[in-house]
């Protein structure tokens, strides 16, 4: 799961589209983001285009309406969700990513950009075997996490975002602060300057 925190405040990234108007349900994903597959990130997330059309071809966005982001829908339940109450969508060996709706339809173009590269990552991690949900690590040591959110980093990067608006986006609200600046350093983005004490005279 990602979260919609920094603001609006760069450039929408070239090319990228987004249909707000649709409404709760199951959807082709080329339907949520037109010519998606055709982004450069979508080259480099599957080099190969007969596997790259295939990932496009089989994956659904379902939109809810609930007040939440992004996360890839489980195969079956998690065994910690009832604990934890989460109730999420569970799609049985089906590649479907779960989007709030108003998360769709409010926030900033380079979120959303952000987002669903980090969710089909996910999706192809999950592909190779990846537990998505590994027991016994914290959210910021999960290889899964930390690839895909430098896998978005880097494509932001490359668009000239800057880190200050990326330090933002990745202060997920499940995080501590200290597991936050853990994964600024393992995915590349700097630490905030540190304010230089005025001399005393």
């Amino acid at each position: 799961m990602t979260a919609a925190k920094a603001g609006s405040d760069v450039p929408s990234p070239p090319g990228f589209r987004v249909d707000r108007t649709l409404g709760v349900g199951r959807h082709p994903i080329l339907a949520v983001f037109p010519g998606l597959d055709q982004l450069g990130p979508a080259g480099r997330l599957v080099r190969e285009a007969r596997p790259r059309a295939r990932l496009f071809r089989e994956t659904s966005i379902e939109l809810v309406d609930e007040d939440m982001w992004m996360y890839v829908a489980p195969w079956e339940l998690p065994p910690f969700a009832r604990a934890r109450g989460w109730e999420p969508v569970v799609a049985p060996n089906v590649d479907c990513i779960v989007v709030g709706l108003g998360h769709l339809r409010d926030s900033p173009d380079m979120i959303l950009y952000l987002d669903i590269f980090h969710e089909l990552c996910h999706l192809l991690q999950r592909r190779d075997g990846a537990n998505l949900w590994e027991p016994g690590l914290s959210y910021v040591e999960r290889r899964t996490e930390v690839d895909a959110y430098r896998f978005v980093v880097d494509e932001a990067h490359a668009l000239g975002v800057p880190d200050d608006y990326l330090r933002e986006y990745l202060k997920v609200e499940w995080i501590t602060k200290k597991e936050h600046e853990q994964l600024l350093a393992a995915v590349g983005v700097g630490p905030p300057a540190r304010s230089r004490a005025v001399p005393r005279s």
